[in-house]
């Protein structure tokens, strides 16, 4: 996996970077199985950026008509590189260099005959001129369109389930470098760790799983006014689909507008993981939640999909 990160990282730390150089180089990956990929650029107030979406076709997968399911892989982000501003990839590449490289991998195992049962659709942007933008602890990459319009290209109605890898670096809330996992997240509920995930996780790693606190302002939009730890779970406002964060860590809090700062066997890491959890999410083996719990629970309580909405405008007394 470290020779796709590497092959990514080098791709993505250009002042040229942009999402055509990647497809080219997925493309050279898969070889005559081709690499199902797109490319669309979107210009915002502050830029414009390049989303990247690949599919990646399983034996059984939805797109041939077969019954395995299909995982999304967003690699979340707010650009690779924050020029002019600073020299080089940032540390809040990691998720789009983790999602690239996964996406590689699996092609190229395609390409070898290892063909997974579901299809898996990784999706991610690459913009090398974000902005940044002030955030405590420590400064933020802003990016050149909005989240909604994020979640509009990175995703889509057919992942079952959404894994998102992001650089979760810039707090004082996980002291530990390498991964972390979060709860899982569906419709405005934060649910249990998924153990089934928690021990890929473990096993992946080789160290004991770590996971990472929740809070609701997380998992509610950006522009409502509530501090979030980052875009992780973002695009849990954006589907019914259970979504989990992977985050790539620090002991330190670290800006991500802050060069230097990536670690590449973490993000080979994340992308290890989650060609695993394609494996035995499509294959049936593994779930991101439990179906029975959930429904209790919204029978019990209510449907909490409110929360996935930017809700009400604050009313001053």
């Amino acid at each position: 996996m470290l020779k796709y990160v590497l092959d990514i990282v080098d791709l993505l730390d250009d002042p040229a970077a942009d999402g055509k150089r990647v497809v080219e180089y997925l493309y050279a990956v898969a070889g005559s199985e081709g690499s199902g990929a797109r490319v669309t650029t979107v210009a915002g107030e502050r830029g414009s950026t390049d989303f990247v979406q690949i599919r990646i076709h399983g034996s059984r997968g939805r797109t041939s008509g077969g019954t395995a399911r299909t995982l999304g892989v967003v690699g979340r982000l707010g650009g690779v590189g924050a020029r002019p501003e600073v020299t080089g990839l940032v540390s809040d590449a990691d998720g789009a260099a983790a999602a690239l490289a996964t996406a590689a991998k699996l092609l190229d195992m395609r390409r070898r005959g290892d063909v997974l049962p579901g299809d898996v659709i990784v999706a991610t942007h690459v913009c090398p001129s974000a902005p940044t933008e002030p955030h405590d602890p420590v400064p933020f990459m802003g990016s050149p369109v909005d989240i909604a319009t994020m979640n509009r290209h990175e995703v889509t109605d057919d992942m079952e389930a959404v894994l998102s890898i992001d650089t979760t670096k810039g707090n004082r809330i996980i002291n530990h470098k390498g991964l972390a996992l979060s709860p899982t997240v569906k419709e405005g509920w934060v649910l249990r760790v998924s153990e089934q995930l928690g021990e890929l996780l473990a096993v992946v790693t080789g160290e004991p799983l770590v996971t990472y606190p929740v809070t609701t302002q997380d998992i509610t939009p950006y522009g409502n006014g509530a501090h979030h730890i980052n875009s992780i779970l973002q695009p849990a406002t954006a589907t019914a689909a259970p979504v989990v964060g992977l985050a790539i860590t620090s002991a330190a809090a670290v800006p991500g507008c802050q060069t230097g700062a990536s670690h590449e066997t973490d993000i080979a890491s994340a992308a290890r993981f989650a060609v695993e959890t394609a494996k035995v999410f499509g294959g049936g083996q593994l779930d991101f939640h439990d179906v029975g719990e959930f429904d209790n629970l919204v029978n019990r309580y209510g449907s909490l999909t409110h929360l996935q909405t930017l809700g009400h405008p604050s009313r001053e007394s």
